[in-house]
């Protein structure tokens, strides 16, 4: 008989006054942008230098909107394009839930390019503090969404310890895909992020960490999709692949292309 553990019941709203509601995710958010700026204002000042406190200090508003905004964005039209474009107003109700990872990333990229262009900073070394830390909210993101009990796994073999029954995923135990994502997209690729950020010729050749962080991604998001239950309404697609793995394909290939091209140690990027 399988072993199996039942999904905690996490109240998703984690504090509310009123009207006011403040959920486990939106936190999530919150904290992953206020840790990620502590630890870019440090690393932008490392050897070769990119940005000024101040610089990071303004780009926090850029990123924040980025994030939402791509994020939103990316949901719409990556996974419910039918949806949406049926009930445009809806796209606006973020407490509905529904946030995609590559749209964010896309909105960031958007907002450093901007940004950096603005300020004249050299974007390939701005852009490649901002992926040490990205994990941050990956990591948290997953948690997140373990407590609301969302994204859950697939079928549980008979023999995993861990499998878990959730409350809205019927009577089957499955994997807890939220926490494995956890790891991997999170604590393991920041671990590997903050070793290579370490390390000052690593940091020079500007790209090389933004091609390490989106190549990682890649490969950590597309091994926890073969864990992960794939989306109702969208299911598995091309030869059985689901919708994260299929957009991981350009992120493994620009990472490929940014880790081949980084530049030489003093030259900007």
């Amino acid at each position: 008989m399988i072993p199996v553990l039942l999904f905690p019941q996490f109240d998703p709203v984690l504090l509310q006054v009123g009207p006011l509601a403040i959920r486990w995710y939106a936190l999530a958010y919150i904290v992953s942008l206020v840790l990620a700026w502590l630890l870019v204002r440090r690393l932008a000042a490392l050897a070769p230098p990119v940005a000024s406190r101040e610089q990071v200090d303004d780009f926090l508003t850029w990123a924040t909107l980025g994030v939402v905004i791509g994020g939103r964005l990316g949901y719409v039209f990556f996974y419910q394009p039918g949806r949406f474009l049926g009930a445009p107003w809806e796209i606006l109700a973020l407490w509905q839930g529904g946030m995609s990872f590559h749209g964010g990333m896309l909105g960031v990229a958007v907002a450093i390019i901007w940004f950096c262009r603005r300020q004249g900073i050299p974007i390939f070394g701005f852009a490649d503090r901002i992926a040490v830390v990205a994990p941050l909210g990956l990591g948290l993101g997953r948690i997140a969404n373990f407590i609301n009990g969302e994204l859950w796994g697939r079928p549980a073999p008979d023999w995993l310890p861990w499998a878990m029954v959730f409350p809205h995923a019927g009577p089957i135990p499955r994997h807890p895909s939220q926490i494995y994502q956890a790891l991997l997209e999170g604590a393991v690729l920041l671990a590997i992020m903050l070793l290579l950020a370490r390390q000052e010729r690593l940091r020079s050749r500007f790209g090389l960490l933004t091609g390490v962080f989106l190549l990682g991604y890649a490969i950590a998001r597309s091994t926890g999709e073969f864990f992960r239950q794939p989306d109702p309404f969208l299911g598995f697609l091309y030869a059985g692949a689901t919708m994260g793995q299929l957009l991981c394909i350009p992120m493994a290939v620009a990472g490929i292309w940014l880790i081949l091209r980084a530049r030489a140690p003093g030259r900007p990027g």
